[in-house]
């Protein structure tokens, strides 16, 4: 698809819903519910979802995902000029990725207290020793975005299923 969508009203909320949505259709497939949505000039460029039980690729995080789709359209791996929203802290991977592709700015809801590397636990991509640094946006629909999580790994301790983010 080569063209983009235009962002709904509604600013970081009414985006951080569409990855929502993202994270929902991870879910379906058994995959951890996180989602993403890159979005360039007010437009959606690319959505992701989490793949990697789906594909059995340890780098099918929903952040690479579509930053892979919005690379491809975008016809450069350099992002410069996009916003990446996600439904959850990235971890080191996704943040390195986010700064390797030059995302001017990431905005996102649920906080990860065991692998989150935008503030919690590392804060990659605003690293001043990093040749690029992203703006963060945290806790933008914290709750929201926590819920099918907490639902999922609920689902899993009740019965005896495994996973991890």
């Amino acid at each position: 698809m080569n063209t983009l969508a235009p962002v709904p009203d509604g600013g970081d909320e009414s985006l951080m819903k569409l990855a929502v949505r993202e994270a929902l259709a991870a879910q379906e497939h058994g995959d951890v519910p996180v989602g993403a949505v890159l979005v360039r000039e007010g437009r959606v460029l690319a959505r992701g979802h989490n793949t990697r039980d789906l594909l059995g690729d340890p780098s099918g995080h929903a952040e690479m995902n579509a930053l892979r789709l919005g690379a491809q359209r975008a016809g450069s791996w350099r992002l410069d000029g996009c916003e990446l929203f996600v439904t959850l802290e990235p971890c080191p991977m996704c943040a390195g990725a986010v700064v390797a592709a030059r995302i001017d700015r990431l905005v996102f809801g649920a906080f990860d207290p065991k692998a989150g590397a935008c503030g919690t636990l590392y804060n990659i991509p605003e690293d001043p020793r990093l040749n690029h640094r992203t703006r963060v946006v945290r806790g933008v629909l914290a709750e929201e975005c926590a819920e099918p999580l907490a639902r999922f790994f609920g689902e899993r301790r009740d019965g005896g299923g495994g996973g991890g983010i």
